[in-house]
């Protein structure tokens, strides 16, 4: 296969030029560094690109901005055609959205209609995944009823044990900016399924984490809670007492999900997809588990919460695996942090 994999020098995006290249296809990456753009230094993911060019794959990185409806078509017309396309490229933050709403719409709504239009255009088969987020909801998991523990949040009701499913409604909530450029990039996605009969697929992803993130404050919570506690930095925990809770899924799960979409593809389905009740885990007994393995973290409370922020979100992933029973969760929650861990010690 010819797979095209933008925001390939990032996680998942980096994950999938990993792991696709290894079974031996051609894999196109497209990625222009904007995250250092979008976080300095410390967000700059040149790293990875020079991590994959080491490896024995057919890889063509390509600097791509896939807000120029002229690279795009550059990139479809000079490599393409496609069998596959994994879309992952994206400003992440919701906090960093609001100093650039403009720029965050370009790239992450206005960047994927130009890849679903040239998707149509020249290779109108190609299975296209699209990488979401669980803030397309917005707000609205925060109106599920739910109990205080002790060390964090859960849902009240046993009918809400598996979490967050598909049903969630995604208007009529506080989304923050980031969340409104990728519902508008979500439905897009779908509706190119609908209007033009093309096989995409949306993938709303919980917490993705893996060692080969680009962790960083805005974007990234287990990778720069692991790099804070190792190189002596502060971290802020933001409202909520430290208890809101997130499932955290490693990033060669994500991609092998995506693996099973391309090998039996059902046009315009979305999913939820995350570390599910297993992987969930809160910002305090995260940090417990850290301090297990690096020592002590220095840590304050801010009590003013992030716009948007979910109390309780775990991914119901009872839909994915019904659609692909050959699909699991790998990797745990203890698995990921010590695999931080052991990237940071290198």
């Amino acid at each position: 296969m010819r797979i095209l994999v933008t925001g390939s020098n990032g996680l998942i995006g980096g994950e999938a030029v990993a792991y696709f290249g290894a079974q031996g296809h051609t894999i196109v990456g497209a990625d222009n560094n904007m995250r250092r753009d979008f976080f300095g230094e410390s967000g700059d993911t040149l790293w990875n690109l020079k991590r994959l060019r080491l490896m024995k794959m057919d890889y063509i990185p390509t600097f791509t901005d896939i807000r120029k409806l002229t690279d795009v078509r550059a990139l479809f017309r000079g490599y393409g055609p496609f069998d596959a396309i994994i879309h992952c490229a994206a400003q992440p933050s919701h906090d960093k959205a609001r100093e650039i709403p403009i720029i965050d719409f370009e790239v992450n709504a206005v960047g994927t209609l130009n890849l679903l239009e040239q998707t149509r255009l020249t290779c109108p088969e190609a299975v296209f995944i699209f990488m979401s987020t669980n803030k397309v909801y917005g707000t609205a998991p925060n109106e599920l009823d739910l109990v205080k523990l002790p060390t964090r949040f859960d849902y009240a009701h046993a009918r809400d044990h598996h979490g967050i499913s598909e049903s969630m409604r995604i208007d009529q909530s506080t989304h923050s900016i980031f969340g409104v450029s990728k519902v508008a990039a979500d439905l897009m996605v779908q509706e190119y399924a609908k209007s033009f009969a093309m096989r995409t697929a949306v993938l709303r992803g919980g917490c993705l984490t893996g060692p080969h993130h680009s962790g960083v404050e805005l974007h990234g919570f287990l990778s720069y809670l692991v790099k804070t506690a190792m190189h002596g930095g502060h971290y802020k925990i933001y409202g909520y007492q430290g208890k809101q809770v997130r499932d955290n899924i490693h990033s060669i799960d994500v991609v092998k999900a995506m693996e099973q979409i391309i090998l039996d593809p059902l046009a315009g389905e979305v999913y939820n997809i995350g570390g599910g009740r297993e992987n969930s885990v809160s910002i305090i007994e995260a940090i417990q588990k850290v301090e297990d393995l690096t020592g002590p973290l220095d840590w304050e409370y801010v009590p003013i919460p992030r716009i948007g922020d979910h109390i309780c979100y775990i991914s119901d992933l009872r839909k994915f695996k019904d659609h692909y029973p050959a699909w699991s969760i790998t990797k745990s929650v203890d698995d990921i942090i010590h695999e931080l861990v052991k990237e940071e010690e290198r």
